[in-house]
């Protein structure tokens, strides 16, 4: 079922769901994931990697979560690992987009909201001159993460409202197509796959590598790149970035940028996609899941 197709605004699917927000976690997540992959949901000896990031929102809720999944207070989590360098050029932090000094800003910026997830609380701004300000102000509107909202994602509940301003990341060899974006699976610690975005703003594009850099062919939500990424450089320093970001989690996602071997952080995040992706061939969710052990906190 194309949920998409019969509730096609962002904002009629929101509305069903605060309406359902009565529902227990389990019997919604289970709800969803039917709708959105086409099969039941084995929430109670999961397998797949979709299935036990279901299993994970439920049952593993460490509050340090709720740190490392805030936009400005992960940079407390980062510097606290000794990683300080990695950090994305900070240039202000507000209560709220209405409070936002824009003359202060430089031209060009990133400006998100702290307590956003998946990328749609979060704008890219190349020339200031060009921002339609009322539209940003809604888009970036700050509101409390609700519980039983959503895909029931439990280390958002509750996370403060706030606007981060931080410094644009930009691909001079082509500024259109943006930063590559490598997204690293960690289980416990250790970096296994490494997903790359690339072509972000021209026709986003994803490829999976293991930590040989061994193109896996895995496709998700988005089409394979026509083109070998290459290695980034220090590769063996972004995976010990990863693994030191990523210990004491049975699973995290750790997002790198690498500009020229530089390193920047990018965020950290427990449910990638939520949970809904289905991976081509289907073989990719049982093996993504098999080093994901699933621990009660």
């Amino acid at each position: 079922m194309n949920y998409k197709k019969v509730l096609k605004s962002k904002g009629s699917r929101a509305a069903v769901l605060k309406l359902l927000s009565f529902i227990p976690d389990v019997p919604m997540l289970k709800l969803q994931y039917k709708i959105k992959l086409s099969r039941p949901l084995d929430f109670e000896n999961p397998k797949r990697f979709s299935e036990k990031l279901q299993w994970y929102k439920v049952n593993y809720r460490n509050p340090l979560m709720h740190k490392c999944v805030d936009k400005y207070r992960v940079r407390e989590y980062v510097k606290e690992k000794n990683l300080e360098d990695t950090l994305v050029k900070l240039y202000a932090k507000y209560p709220s987009i209405s409070d936002v000094d824009w003359d202060s800003l430089p031209d060009k910026f990133v400006i998100k909201t702290t307590n956003g997830g998946g990328g749609l609380n979060v704008v890219v701004c190349n020339d200031k001159s060009k921002l339609d300000i009322a539209e940003l102000n809604e888009k970036l509107k700050c509101k409390k993460k609700k519980s039983r909202y959503g895909g029931r994602e439990w280390a958002y509940y509750g996370l403060e409202a706030g606007i981060i301003v931080e410094e644009l990341l930009e691909n001079e060899e082509n500024p259109e197509s943006g930063v590559n974006d490598y997204k690293i699976f960690c289980y416990n610690g250790n970096a296994k796959y490494i997903v790359v975005d690339t072509d972000r703003y021209i026709g986003h594009k994803r490829n999976f590598y293991d930590r040989e850099w061994n193109n896996l062919h895995v496709l998700s939500d988005c089409p394979e790149c026509d083109r070998e990424i290459e290695k980034p450089q220090n590769f063996d320093k972004m995976l010990e970035i990863a693994e030191k970001l990523s210990e004491g989690f049975p699973y995290v996602r750790v997002d790198l940028y690498n500009i020229g071997g530089k390193i920047y952080f990018g965020e950290l995040t427990f449910y990638p996609w939520s949970g809904y992706v289905q991976y081509t061939p289907d073989e990719w969710d049982f093996k993504f899941g098999e080093d994901f052990e699933l621990i009660k906190y």
